[in-house]
């Protein structure tokens, strides 16, 4: 079993998720970013630039709204770095369009990844740290009206699962991503600290990462 943190960050190819992969792995963290298949080749250089600077890393791409996917991705994290410790669900998808020019279609796509995809991501984490037995860190993020319902969705899932997994001594967290325009590295620093282990006594919550642009 391996003695360094396992980290899974979801939507690694580009922007938060990037970030985040970047700063767990100068926190000496074990990193895999995942995204979809399409941008593998993101995900190899961001690989590259992580063991450039002495890390270790690992892409898995993957359909997180597909469970087989899901499955064989945390598979594949534990098979290659002994374990998983923090789960850091970030990938979303969204629909620039007013509700009233929104399709069923469009909306169907929207719940399978930024709801579905993070149930199972949040799912099959929690049973491999379960199985594990030293508790863990799981963490969503957050960003128009479909995206909205979806996204309230993640905040009651992950309140909910925050009860039921306190037992594992698995905490959660949502940080929303309405965030200043190009500030990913202050997202990543949040990150950072919810996956330490004296930040465990967070868990439930919804933390507002905005440069005050809305105050909680």
């Amino acid at each position: 079993m391996s003695l360094t943190r396992v980290a899974v960050v979801t939507g690694a190819a580009q922007g938060i998720g990037r970030a985040i992969a970047l700063r767990l792995a100068a926190d000496h963290l074990d990193v895999a970013v995942n995204d979809i298949a399409s941008k593998t080749d993101q995900l190899q250089e961001l690989v590259s630039q992580i063991q450039a600077r002495g890390g270790r890393s690992l892409a898995v791409p993957a359909d997180i709204s597909n469970e087989d996917d899901v499955q064989k991705m945390i598979a594949k994290v534990v098979e290659t770095f002994g374990g998983l410790d923090a789960m850091v669900a970030n990938a979303g998808i969204v629909a620039l369009k007013p509700l009233i020019e929104l399709s069923s279609e469009d909306f169907d796509k929207l719940t399978s990844v930024n709801l579905r995809g993070v149930m199972l991501c949040y799912k099959h984490a929690a049973i491999q740290m379960i199985q594990q037995g030293r508790g863990g860190r799981i963490l969503g993020m957050l960003a128009l009206s479909a995206y909205s319902a979806t996204k309230f969705a993640v905040r009651g899932l992950t309140q909910s699962a925050a009860l039921e997994l306190a037992k594992h001594n698995i905490t959660d967290a949502i940080l929303p991503k309405n965030t200043p325009i190009g500030e990913p590295e202050v997202i990543a620093s949040l990150v950072s600290y919810l996956i330490k282990p004296e930040a465990y006594f967070i868990t439930g919550q919804t933390i507002m990462v905005n440069g005050g642009l809305m105050v909680d």
